[in-house]
């Protein structure tokens, strides 16, 4: 359905994404921003535009305190949890709670939440996630060391993504992380 990509420069995170909304055979070009801020976050979504507009109009998202890395695994996950179920968008399956993929940037760090809630962060600076991710990540991986701004580097990974994958469009959206 799409790609995301975010990368991390000078203690800000940068996010991007498509536009493209697909199924099987068929692709829409869709007005709804896939990549937003909430509160202190940047957030950028995959797998369904309605988990898409619950993190992004009724996340009610927690300041972050202590170790960010455990807040983000416990009390943030808890909360996107709280709000997909609230939402009607929860689901289970073998009895183990589902959601989508979706990347967040909060004090200069990017995270990767995945389907079962796992929680990442790349020791590289920069992820991807949606059916564009291999390619994106390969532009990222090429484009780190040329001194490019990180908007172009996020352009240049979603164009790789874009040509090709069927399921990724222009045009792209772009938010960053204000702290």
């Amino acid at each position: 359905m799409t790609v995301i990509v975010g990368l991390v420069h000078r203690k800000r995170v940068h996010l991007a994404g498509d536009s493209a909304g697909s199924d099987d055979y068929r692709l829409t070009i869709c007005r709804d921003p896939k990549v937003f801020t909430n509160g202190p976050y940047v957030l950028g979504y995959t797998t369904s535009f309605r988990m898409g507009q619950l993190l992004h109009y009724a996340l009610e998202a927690p300041h972050p305190e202590g170790a960010l890395y455990r807040f983000m695994a416990t009390t943030f996950v808890n909360a996107v949890r709280a709000c997909l179920k609230d939402g009607g968008w929860a689901r289970k399956e073998s009895e183990q709670e589902r959601a989508g993929s979706f990347l967040v940037g909060i004090h200069g760090r990017l995270f990767a939440i995945h389907g079962d809630y796992q929680v990442s962060e790349s020791a590289d600076g920069y992820a991807a996630v949606g059916c564009g991710d291999e390619y994106a990540l390969g532009a990222l991986h090429a484009t780190a060391g040329l001194g490019l701004k990180p908007r172009e580097r996020l352009t240049a990974a979603l164009r790789a993504a874009d040509h090709h994958s069927g399921a990724v469009a222009a045009p792209y959206t772009y938010a960053r992380t204000a702290d």
